[in-house]
């Protein structure tokens, strides 16, 4: 569009040059006015801008994420911006419509990591072709944070044997009943039965002695290993498979640990453990990048 408005500027310009026709000098200022016009209120648009990044708590290479910017102003109006990060980071950008003095706005963008590891982040690019879309113009903010970004999420290619592991909790096979798993049902107390394991209330309605039946839990303990090797490709292979695989056996109730580079964490379960693992996941080949 900007070029296109440049050509027609530079071709009425020749064309008044050589007719002298008054209408197309007049035409030929009104034009150059619009041009001068538009770098002056684009240039005022990027004062007085202050950009704060919203990390998230971890992203997975070669997906998208939200990663969020605050935008807020000292004074004045701003508007029609684009938030991106520097080339070579991350991809993709956010749109803020319209940014007032003393307000925040907080903005979305969805962007893709290119790689596993700790990802520096110094600078984030603002722009805007307000306010007649002609030309665009930029400004560089330095801001420094640091991005963790997880092993690329996949599948596992080899599945622990149904021997390996140590088993932890309720000893049995699934299904197997007096555990502490989910509900199976409720049976009449026999003699010599845990009278800890009593339905109070179902046992007052029916005028008998009612047992909670519970699944035993055969969950087991596995501590997934990663061989030291030089960081690149064979590596980031590795570490997508050890987080596929962790968080299989997490999701079937296992506990996971891990063991890679002299580093060790130690078997243990839930939401919180996986994203410690995939944090030092993340890290491997990447230590020296964290001083």
């Amino acid at each position: 569009m900007g070029r296109t408005f440049l050509v027609v500027t530079l071709g009425i310009g020749l064309g008044a040059l050589n007719t002298g026709n008054n209408l197309l000098y007049l035409v030929l200022g009104f034009l150059l006015s619009v041009i001068v016009l538009s770098g002056v209120l684009s240039e005022r648009v990027l004062r007085d801008l202050t950009v704060r990044r919203l990390l998230p708590d971890g992203a997975f290479a070669h997906e998208p994420f939200p990663l969020r910017y605050e935008v807020s102003r000292a004074k004045g109006w701003a508007f029609a911006l684009r938030l991106s990060e520097a080339p070579g980071t991350v991809e993709g950008w956010a749109w803020v419509a319209s940014v007032s003095a003393g307000t925040k706005e907080i903005v979305r963008a969805d962007v893709v990591a290119p790689r596993r590891g700790p990802l520096p982040l110094t600078q984030v690019e603002v722009s805007t072709a307000f306010p007649f879309g002609l030309f665009e113009k930029s400004r560089t903010l330095p801001l420094d944070d640091l991005l963790l970004v997880w092993p690329r999420r996949g599948f596992t290619c080899e599945v622990p044997d149904s021997k390996a592991g140590v088993h932890v909790g309720d000893l049995g096979q699934s299904r197997h009943r007096d555990g502490s798993g989910d509900l199976l049902g409720l049976r009449e107390l026999g003699p010599d039965e845990d009278a800890r394991r009593i339905h109070w209330r179902k046992s007052a309605a029916v005028g008998q002695l009612l047992k909670v039946e519970r699944e035993r839990e055969d969950r087991k303990q596995y501590t997934l290993r990663v061989e030291r090797q030089p960081k690149g490709d064979h590596l980031d292979r590795a570490c997508e498979e050890t987080a596929a695989l962790g968080h299989l056996l997490l999701e079937n109730g296992h506990e996971v640990g891990l063991e890679a580079f002299g580093r060790r964490i130690r078997p243990s379960a839930g939401h919180g453990h996986e994203r410690r693992l995939l944090a030092a996941l993340a890290w491997l080949g990447h230590e020296d990048e964290g001083d």
